[in-house]
């Protein structure tokens, strides 16, 4: 159906979707549809189009298939590259490549984790095996590099090509060398090895960070037994209990949960020495040089600069936030009033409720599934153009009953691409709200279109009631508008190479988006739009919205400060060996970047899971939040619903991916090259009180 018969049919049918409680409360086509439970009716003549609409993918088996497909594609375009002349071709035929694995692996990708059949996640765990050692092999392949060496070798050709497929054929270089490309065939062999090995040792971290610790249950009071699950005679902790209200419960569980694991102790100590060896190898003075090359930050000198010049900024409201915290421990347990590190998340959500009284049930009638996704669709109708239309989806299309999918319409460029929404709880799925590419945007040669981008938008919202819809927290509104700009990167980009499309692109960089949309989340002018009561309509007063944004700032040095401590934790674990323990090293940064005291026996760093997937980039939350900040309030505060703006924001920095060096894209939306003491400074002045208002006042 084109885009213009879509937006027919969906006026023409709109009394089909409007909903209507007690004569009070209209949805438009998309709340209704998020806000109504889904119904199928099974079609029994209706054939299966496969997940995603891939035609293999009606069972566990079609893996198989879709792999050897792959394979056999990539074995073509591997001749293809290598034989071509050198020019543009080249670089078309490495996208392709890229493009054919990526089709499969990233589908699989989120299968694996997210299939509530267990056949479907083993097959897509299979998959995505095959395609990484292929990965890994192509990285490694000489005649392959040579192709690429010859085009970026000859200067005249380079004169020639666009600056987005320059930058392309750089990157496709960069996997190439940091794979050991260049090293001879020993040395290419040992730098495969510990690719290898790595792989197991990453998989081995991840599956083992998040495993229970257990300890007999005569250890422990009988009156906590039931704050823990249990396993006979011992009692498991799977989590550190932050949010419990009782000081005992937090000790215990922060003392068993992070009490040290020597297997998986020798694992992260391997795992850092294998990642340093691997850098060395391949021309790095570190693992963190390796991983900053292209990002914002570029250096681990920088990375560490913004994060001791922000920890110097902070210190004296850091200092301050933990004598609120200090005094509100002595208040309420007088008898054992040292601050302690599992009192910290407890305590600052005590003191923003008291100060402001920000209980989320209080908010969550007016934030209805379907209010949040009617005023998503309202904010990017006013900035962008772009509408969001629900679909239905065809016969084994998607995983779960209650997947919705969302159909992303612009009102001159047509359809932008197709967005899964995987959003309620089920058992099984993990508990992380997440964005994953299915297929990369890119324009196909062959066929003269664009290849529409798919992405999925998990969340473990709860379900709705026979009495109401599915209600959520001011926090989980915050998720929701978090990750769907994540998916708007991905569909507002229009890239030419599918390498660079959306969120493939810098660390530092690819928060941006996500980040600034929770500015727009706490807005009144946007959430004025949508937050109405579900049952009476009234809309969500002004005054909660204020004291929901000024709780923010209660013990936010503190809280900011905690992050600078695990992402120069992350930094010092990647730079050169430290020929010490990864707990000495923890123990004395938190001493020096957080202030709270180490607790003998316990190791937190064996549960930080975002050193495999963010190793030596976890400082990217605080540095995108930083540019988001700049952006949000050089470009949108005095109005978050300028189109123009909108534009601008999509030309600048949505459209191009990883196509563009992430630093020009910031220069080219603040018209100016912020500093490191420019992006600390925003992030410091989002503490004053009022400060948005202050900005708007001085402006206006």
């Amino acid at each position: 159906m084109s885009a213009c018969k879509r937006l027919l049919y969906f006026v023409k049918h709109r009394s089909l979707w409007t909903h209507v409680r007690r004569n009070v409360t209209t949805w438009s086509p998309v709340g209704a549809a998020f806000n109504a439970k889904s119904v199928r009716r099974p079609d029994l003549f209706e054939k299966s189009v496969g997940l995603f609409g891939v035609p293999e993918l009606s069972c566990p088996a079609g893996f198989q298939a879709a792999t050897k497909a792959a394979l056999k594609n990539t074995e073509l375009l591997v001749q293809r590259a290598c034989s071509c002349p050198s020019g543009v071709e080249t670089v078309d035929s490495f996208d392709q490549l890229s493009d054919g694995l990526c089709k499969v692996a990233d589908l699989a990708d989120f299968v694996k984790v997210a299939h509530p059949d267990a056949a479907f996640r083993e097959a897509a765990e299979k998959t995505c095996i095959e395609i990484g050692t292929v990965v890994e092999k192509l990285n490694t392949n000489v005649e392959l590099c040579k192709s690429l060496k010859n085009l970026l070798g000859n200067p005249d050709i380079v004169a020639q090509l666009d600056p987005d497929t320059r930058r392309v054929a750089e990157l496709f270089m960069f996997d190439f060398e940091i794979s050991g490309i260049h090293l001879d065939d020993k040395l290419r062999k040992e730098a495969v090895a510990l690719h290898v090995n790595l792989l197991d040792l990453n998989n081995e971290f991840l599956v083992s960070s998040h495993m229970p610790n257990r300890i007999a249950r005569s250890a422990i009071p009988e009156h906590l037994h039931l704050h823990f699950a249990s396993e006979g005679s011992f009692i498991q902790v799977g989590g550190l209990h932050a949010d419990s209200p009782d000081d005992l419960v937090r000790e215990i569980a922060y003392r068993i949960y992070l009490y040290p694991n020597a297997d998986l102790m020798g694992c992260l100590e391997e795992l850092l020495k294998c990642r340093y060896k691997l850098a060395k190898l391949v021309g790095y003075e570190s693992y963190g040089h390796r991983a900053l090359k292209g990002t914002m930050a570029k250096t681990p000198e920088t990375v560490m600069s913004f994060l001791q010049l922000l920890t110097d900024k902070l210190s004296d409201r850091t200092a301050k936030d933990f004598k609120m915290m200090g005094d509100m421990k002595k208040k309420l347990n007088p008898r054992n009033s040292e601050l302690m590190p599992w009192d910290h998340p407890f305590l600052s959500g005590v003191l923003r409720a008291e100060r402001y009284n920000i209980e989320p049930s209080l908010y969550s009638p007016y934030l209805s599934l379907g209010a949040c996704m009617e005023g998503l669709n309202n904010l990017f109708s006013q900035l962008y153009g772009v509408s969001l239309m629900s679909e239905h989806p065809s016969a084994g299309e998607v995983w779960s009953e209650d997947v919705r999918k969302l159909a992303v319409v612009h009102e001159t460029e047509g359809l932008l691409g197709y967005i899964y929404c995987d959003f309620f709880h089920r058992s099984d799925k993990p508990h992380q709200d997440c964005h994953f590419t299915i297929r990369g945007g890119r324009w196909c040669q062959e066929t003269g279109q664009y290849q529409l981008p798919v992405v999925v938008l998990m969340l473990s919202l709860p379900h709705a009631t026979k009495s109401a819809p599915t209600l959520l927290t001011p926090g989980m509104m915050e998720n929701l508008f978090h990750e769907m700009g994540h998916a708007m990167h991905s569909m507002l980009g229009r890239t030419r190479y599918q390498h660079v499309t959306g969120t493939r692109c810098a660390t530092d960089f690819a928060e941006v988006p996500s980040i600034l949309m929770e500015y727009f989340a706490t807005d009144y002018r946007v959430i004025s739009q949508f937050a109405r009561h579900y049952e009476t309509g009234q809309p969500l007063p002004e005054s909660m919205v204020a004291r929901l944004c000024e709780s923010k700032k209660v013990c936010g040095a503190a809280d900011t400060q905690l992050q600078i401590f695990y992402a120069v934790l992350d930094q010092i674990y990647h730079s050169k060996p430290q020929n010490r323990s990864t707990t000495e090293i923890l123990k004395e940064m938190q001493q020096k970047f957080y202030g709270l005291p180490y607790t003998p026996n316990t190791a937190w760093q064996l549960r930080f899971s975002h050193l495999i997937g963010y190793g030596a980039k976890y400082y990217s939350y605080l540095m995108s939040r930083a540019v988001a900040s700049m952006v949000w309030r050089q470009c949108f505060v005095q109005d978050p619903l300028n189109r123009e703006m909108g534009e601008r924001y999509r030309r600048e920095m949505l459209a191009h991916g990883g196509a563009k060096e992430p630093m020009l894209m910031v220069e080219g939306m603040l018209q100016r090259r912020p500093t490191i003491e420019d992006f600390v400074d925003a992030l410091v002045s989002e503490l004053n009180p009022n400060f948005e208002t202050f900005i708007m006042d001085s402006e206006s």
